[in-house]
């Protein structure tokens, strides 16, 4: 039983043989004879990999272990140095070794046969499953240049799991325009009204059987993947929130993407900051939550200029990656009417989050002032209810603010002094008056 790297070692050094026409060439590892444990061998075991995949997986997985790994293969053959362009690879500017490309790959599996070269193509494109469900891609390259002359790479969070044995999540970047969003809170402490939270219900019962639907009642031909989403209402009423809690639920990770941060004054620059997001997230199960929608979906006016004819391209794209998205999308806006009608038409729910109600502004102050804190005799929360038209997070901003002070004050109780100053803050921040 020989391990994964000397598999490919060996599978490496019977191209190299046969190309330079070497005496007693080496012979051909089984791959399937693999000794392989941890990991790596539960992923190859757990996804059935072909032979083929069992080496690209290697060959994408060892610069991150071995990197002097391709270098030393090639120096064998190449003592003085030289080119040896049927096995591509790359030099970079802070790697010191070699690092496999599309075309190392090629010649790996095919050599330097042409119809199997031809034939790797049309696998990695159609067939292979690490491919295809984006754990291993070929980096774009220049106009002009060979596809396969991209660097093979493999996954950061595959990287991660197979060395460490722990999921790397995906960090916010310009490559990666997505935060991972959590709550500490349970459903709750979501205060809504009743016709909101059923809407939301209905997503939480799409999540949880959704796959059944698809797979085991056979519904994949006759109902379009994924499901689509529009929360409005004003900031502060619990869009967020909602988001995270049906992450939180049903066991999904919830990405927030602020459109107005991703969309570019460069053309064709939009497209390329949410590419990597969708490819990356086509099969991890992701909740997606479009953030400030508007930046992207308002109401769109007459083309006056190129500008405009590209601005207009972009959402379309935006667009059919959403209506392509296998998962959860979530687009929030403030307002319902800044909404382009055109879009509005592609969701299957829209959600309005309205500014709570007395009954409901009475529950918020009661579940977000601290437990076991005094509170002032002269504190009426009916009264705070009543009098003050704010939403959940005026609330929570305004508790925060009033604890602060009654702390700073070396006192040990809330009172309502420090609770308006708290509500003064909140209004003046929107330009409102008490």
């Amino acid at each position: 039983m020989k391990t994964l790297f000397e598999i490919l070692k060996n599978q490496f050094i019977f191209q190299l043989d046969t190309l330079f026409q070497v005496e007693n060439p080496a012979e051909k590892f089984i791959v399937r004879k693999l000794d392989a444990t941890g990991f790596v061998n539960e992923f190859i075991i757990e996804n059935n990999l072909s032979e083929t995949d069992i080496l690209l997986l290697a060959l994408a997985l060892v610069p991150n272990i071995h990197p002097d790994f391709l270098s030393s293969i090639i120096a064998e053959y190449l003592p003085n140095g030289g080119e040896l362009p049927e096995f591509g690879g790359i030099k970079t500017k802070n790697h010191r070794g070699i690092l496999p490309t599309g075309e190392t790959a090629q010649f790996l599996i095919a050599g330097n046969h042409l119809e199997d070269r031809i034939s790797f193509y049309n696998y990695l494109h159609n067939k292979s499953f690490l491919y295809q469900k984006g754990i291993i891609k070929i980096d774009s390259v220049s106009n002009g240049e060979p596809k396969l002359s991209g660097l093979l790479v493999l996954d950061d969070e595959y990287v991660e799991k197979f060395i460490t044995g722990k999921i790397l999540k995906p960090q916010l970047s310009s490559i990666f325009p997505a935060q991972l969003i959590e709550t500490q809170l349970e459903w709750g402490d979501l205060v809504l009204n009743s016709t909101t939270l059923n809407n939301i219900k209905e997503i939480e019962t799409w999540l949880k059987f959704n796959d059944i639907i698809l797979n085991e009642w056979n519904m994949k031909s006759k109902i379009k993947p994924g499901y689509r989403v529009m929360f409005y209402g004003a900031p502060g009423t619990g869009k967020t929130l909602t988001a995270s809690l049906l992450g939180k639920y049903t066991k999904r990770d919830v990405y927030r993407i602020d459109l107005s941060m991703v969309i570019s004054k460069y053309i064709g620059e939009t497209e390329k900051n949410l590419s990597s997001l969708f490819d990356k997230a086509a099969d991890k199960d992701w909740i997606l939550f479009f953030d400030e929608a508007d930046a992207v979906f308002g109401k769109r006016t007459n083309v006056r200029d190129a500008h405009d004819k590209y601005a207009n391209q972009e959402v379309s794209y935006l667009l059919q990656r959403i209506e392509n998205h296998p998962g959860l999308v979530i687009l929030a806006s403030n307002f319902k009417a800044n909404i382009d009608t055109a879009f509005t038409r592609r969701f299957q729910s829209i959600i309005e989050f309205e500014v709570p109600s007395y009954g409901e502004r009475l529950r918020l102050w009661e579940n977000n002032l601290p437990r076991g804190i005094r509170i002032s005799e002269d504190v009426n929360l009916n009264e705070l209810s009543k009098k003050y038209d704010i939403t959940g997070a005026n609330i929570v901003n305004i508790i925060q603010y009033a604890c602060l002070k009654t702390l700073e004050d070396e006192n040990e109780t809330i009172n309502l002094t420090h609770l308006l100053q708290g509500i003064k803050k909140e209004y003046a921040k929107e330009g409102k008056m008490m």
